[in-house]
């Protein structure tokens, strides 16, 4: 591991999308589908059952899937084929039933970033009492407001820390819009839903239920979900590194009107604390600011499905929301030992 992943790297986040969490997100899908189409009765009991018993202790190979998803540019034929087997005959024909590839790697994805949005809420909670217990105990102390770099008005702490906190509140906010609105994806092989017959609108109503997610039309075609989640990580990031840029500018040894505890130390002046962990957070915001560029060019995608488009966000999207949650770890941690000196 290179050593600056010491501050960019999340274990939290970057758990959900290493192989394992990929694959046990599609056959999430897969189990959920069947389900639903058993309801439905699009599906027989016996075939139904069948396969739900070969999910509970089966566990794909994974290496094999990584040498057919250098062959597929996806996962998902490699493991229906092997599901397939598993089931065995009859009921063989009955799994991955109607859908494509990217029902289930698109709704797997979806189950995912449900878990990313929690751990991003949970941090995000914690980051605002932070903020609040800082105001509560610092807010009367008066501070110089700055514009342009330049010194304009008197305020207070309280004021200075409102800056942090209303953004990071909306972004809250933002993010619980998006869990509750994740879409599930099932489109069949061009999008249009046919492959399931005259319940497929009933059908995602079902899915959606099952997996927690909201039901949606088919989005093959339109990466904007996915934007979407994208810009919620940019704007959060991009708040957390203005805080930081704040910070480093207040811990300035000229103006000293944040103390922050913890290293920070210097090979060659040993009187300097930089502030290192400010400086990060103005490094990931910046970095999710480009990532977001790089992104937004899955939007420009050829006809029904692009896999350039959507190898892209499989690159940069996992960066993104990790760029995010380090981010918020970070500030939570530099906020815990920070005090506040006039600034008049």
């Amino acid at each position: 591991m290179p050593l600056i992943e010491t501050f960019s790297r999340d274990p939290d986040i970057r758990a959900l999308f290493t192989c394992g969490q990929e694959i046990t997100s599609i056959l999430q899908f897969e189990q959920a589908l069947a389900t639903a189409q058993r309801q439905l009765d699009l599906m027989p009991d016996a075939a139904h059952d069948r396969i739900e018993q070969t999910l509970v202790n089966w566990e794909p190979p994974v290496e094999f899937i990584r040498f057919a998803f250098a062959e597929d540019g996806v996962p998902v034929p490699s493991l229906v084929r092997m599901l397939r087997e598993a089931v065995g005959e009859p009921h063989a024909r009955y799994v991955h039933m109607g859908a494509t590839s990217q029902d289930a790697v698109d709704t797997g994805l979806m189950l995912r970033l449900k878990s990313v949005l929690d751990i991003l809420d949970e941090r995000l909670g914690a980051l605002l009492q932070r903020l609040y217990e800082l105001s509560q105990q610092y807010g009367t102390a008066p501070l110089m407001a700055h514009t342009r770099m330049q010194a304009a008005l008197p305020f207070t702490v309280a004021d200075k820390l409102t800056t942090w906190s209303q953004p990071l509140m909306h972004h809250r906010e933002r993010l619980e819009h998006l869990r509750s609105t994740l879409p599930i994806q099932l489109g069949g092989p061009i999008g249009t839903g046919d492959s399931f017959g005259e319940s497929y609108l009933h059908l995602r109503v079902v899915l959606a239920k099952l997996l927690g997610l909201s039901d949606a039309a088919p989005w093959h075609g339109d990466r904007t979900p996915i934007l979407d989640i994208a810009q919620a990580f940019t704007l959060l990031a991009g708040t957390l590194g203005k805080i930081g840029q704040d910070i480093a500018l207040m811990a300035q040894t000229e103006v000293a009107t944040i103390r922050l505890s913890g290293g920070g130390s210097s090979s060659a002046m040993p009187h300097k604390q930089n502030p290192v962990a400010a400086e990060v957070m103005v490094t990931l915001g910046r970095l999710n600011a480009g990532l977001m560029g790089t992104l937004s060019q899955s939007m420009v995608s050829e006809n029904e499905r692009s896999g350039a488009a959507w190898t892209l966000e499989w690159i940069v999207l996992p960066q993104m929301a990790e760029a995010a949650g380090a981010s918020l770890t970070l500030a939570n941690d530099l906020l815990a030992g920070a005090g506040f000196h006039s600034g008049i």
